[in-house]
C-alpha cells in the first residue's frame, strides 16, 4: 500500500530519476515533471500528498509558485531544494510557506525523512509577511559552505517569529550581521534596529543606558534620557557581549524580560517594552552559569534559541567568495580593484584567521590600498600575515623577557586602532595566543604524551585534552 503520492518537479532528469527511486523504494508513489507548469496542472487537479520542487525551473522560479499552491490547498506540504544555497533563497522558501529547505547536495536520507515528517505533521502554516526584496550583492551575510547553509536555515525559521535568540561565536564572526538579518528580514523589519555593546558600557552606566533616566536622577543627569528600551520600541534590541553585564544589571534586564516593563533610574511610572531581544557572546555562557558568573535563570531566559556561528577557519571553502566581496566593497569606496593567484588563495585557506571574518576583511583593505600590483601574489600575503598575526613570542629581542613581550605587542595592538578601542575579546585572545604555543611545545616535548605534558604543564589531564579540543590542537601520540 502506498505511503502516499509525492510530486516532483526538477529540470534535471537524472536528478528527478534519482529522487524518484529513492522515494519508490520507500513505498511512495511518485510523479515527476522538469517543468512548473506541469507541477501546477497536478496540483490543480487535486493531487498529490507532498511536493517536492527545485527553486529554478525553466518556466518559473517555483518560488514564485509557492503562493498559489498555498492559495489553492494550503494543507500541501512544499519541499523547497535549491543548488543557489544562499540566505535569500532560504529565507523565501520559509517566507512563502515552504515545508522545507533543502539546499543542494544534500543526503537522499534526509529527503525521505522529511517527506515522512511533512506527511505525519500534516500541519497548515500560518501566512508569513513578504520578505523584503534584496539583491543578491545586498545579502549581509557571505558563504555557501555547508556550516553556512545551517545558519541560513535557522534564520529562515526564526524570522516570522519574536522568538530570543542567543548567538555565540569566536570575536569576527559576523554575530552582529547575523542579528541584523533576523531583524532586516522579519516582521519587526520596519522598526528600529538598536545595538548596544555591552562590554563597551562602563558598569555605573548600564542601567541608564538600557532603562533611561529621569531629570535628577543623580549627579549629572540634568535632563532625562531615553534607553535602548524604548528606543528600540516596536523593533530589536541586540545585546551584543552580553557576558560582560554585571550581575546586578542581570537582575534587573531578568526583571524586564520576564514582566515586559522597565522602570527608568529615577522614574515612577514603568514603561510597557514591545522589543524583540537578540543577545550574544563570544563566551560560553553555559559554563559562566554554573560557575556563578552569569544568572543561571537570565541564560535560559535568553538561550529558547541558540546560534553558534562558526569560525572562519570551519569554513574556509568561504574565503574566496568573501575576498570578492571586500575588493567589490572597496571599489564602491573608492580603491583600486585587485585579484589573488590560486596560491595567494590557497595561502588565505591555510592561515588559521584567530581574528576570523574581521581579521580577513582588514587583510583585504590593507591589499586594496597599499599593494602596487593588481594581482597579488603568495608572497606578498605571506608578507602580510607575518606582519599581522599578533604572536606574542616573536624574536624582536633574545634577551626580552615573556612579560616584556607581550607589553610590547599590546603597545603595537592599541596603537593599531588609533583613538578607538579594540575589540571586545582581547583577554581570551591574549590567553589564547599563548596557550596554543605553549601547549604545542611542551607536546613536541613529551613526543605527545599528554601525561607527561599535564605534569610539565602543572595542570590536570583532563584540564589539558580540554585545552587541546578547544585551541583545535593535534596532541600526536597519546599515552
Amino acid at each position: 500500500m502506498s505511503k502516499g503520492l509525492v510530486l516532483i518537479a526538477e529540470d534535471d532528469s537524472g536528478v528527478r530519476t534519482v529522487l524518484a527511486r529513492a522515494l519508490a523504494r520507500q513505498g511512495f508513489e511518485v510523479r515527476t515533471t522538469g517543468t512548473a507548469s506541469g507541477l501546477w496542472r497536478w496540483i490543480e487537479d487535486g493531487l498529490g500528498e507532498v511536493v517536492i520542487t527545485d527553486v529554478r525551473l525553466p518556466d518559473e522560479d517555483a518560488l514564485d509558485l509557492l503562493p498559489r499552491i498555498r492559495k489553492l490547498r494550503p494543507e500541501l506540504p512544499v519541499i523547497v531544494m535549491s543548488a543557489q544555497s544562499t540566505l535569500l533563497t532560504a529565507v523565501r522558501a520559509a517566507e512563502q510557506g515552504a515545508f522545507e529547505y533543502l539546499p543542494k547536495p544534500f543526503d537522499i536520507g534526509t529527503l525521505v525523512a522529511v517527506v515522512e515528517r511533512s506527511l505525519t505533521r500534516r500541519e497548515r502554516t500560518m501566512p508569513r509577511p513578504e520578505v523584503a526584496e534584496l539583491e543578491e550583492q545586498q545579502l549581509p551575510i557571505i558563504g555557501r559552505s555547508a556550516a553556512m547553509q545551517e545558519i541560513y536555515r535557522t534564520i529562515a525559521r526564526l524570522v516570522s517569529t519574536d522568538l530570543t535568540v542567543l548567538i555565540s561565536g569566536e570575536s569576527g564572526t559576523g554575530k552582529e550581521l547575523v542579528a541584523r538579518a533576523l531583524h532586516d528580514f522579519g516582521r519587526r523589519r520596519k522598526g528600529p534596529f538598536v545595538a548596544v555593546n555591552m562590554a563597551a558600557i562602563p558598569r555605573e552606566l548600564i542601567e541608564s543606558e538600557l532603562f533611561g533616566h529621569e531629570k535628577g536622577a543623580f549627579t549629572g543627569a540634568t535632563a532625562r534620557r531615553t534607553g535602548r528600551f524604548e528606543q528600540a520600541d516596536g523593533g530589536t534590541l541586540f545585546l551584543d557581549e552580553i557576558g560582560d553585564m554585571p550581575l546586578e544589571a542581570q537582575t534587573r534586564l531578568l526583571r524586564v524580560l520576564q514582566q515586559g516593563e522597565f522602570l527608568p533610574v529615577g522614574g515612577q511610572r514603568p514603561i510597557r517594552t514591545n522589543v524583540r531581544i537578540v543577545a550574544a557572546s563570544h563566551r560560553d555562557l553555559r559554563a559562566m552559569a554554573s560557575q556563578g558568573l552569569f544568572r543561571e535563570d537570565l541564560f535560559y531566559r535568553l538561550n529558547v534559541v541558540p546560534l553558534r556561528l562558526p569560525p572562519l577557519r570551519e569554513r574556509i571553502e568561504d574565503i574566496p567568495a568573501l575576498v570578492h566581496h571586500f575588493f567589490s566593497k572597496g571599489v564602491n569606496e573608492g580603491l583600486p580593484l585587485k585579484t589573488l593567484t590560486p596560491e595567494a588563495m590557497a595561502r588565505l585557506k591555510a592561515h588559521s584567521w584567530p581574528g576570523n571574518v574581521r581579521e580577513l576583511e582588514n587583510l583585504v583593505r590593507r591589499l586594496a590600498v597599499l599593494c602596487r600590483e593588481d594581482v597579488v601574489g603568495a608572497d606578498v600575503i605571506e608578507a602580510e600575515l607575518r606582519q599581522s598575526v599578533p604572536t606574542l613570542l616573536r624574536e624582536e629581542n633574545a634577551d626580552a623577557t615573556l612579560e616584556e613581550a607581550v607589553e610590547r605587542w599590546l603597545e603595537r595592538h592599541f596603537r593599531s586602532f588609533g583613538e578607538a578601542l579594540p575589540p571586545p575579546g582581547l583577554y581570551h585572545r591574549v590567553l589564547r595566543e599563548v596557550e596554543r604555543p605553549l601547549l604545542a611545545r611542551v607536546l613536541r616535548a613529551t613526543g605527545g604524551n599528554q601525561l607527561r605534558a599535564a605534569d610539565i604543564l602543572g595542570v590536570n589531564r583532563n584540564t589539558l585534552r580540554k585545552k587541546l579540543r578547544d585551541l583545535e590542537i593535534k596532541p600526536g601520540r597519546t599515552s
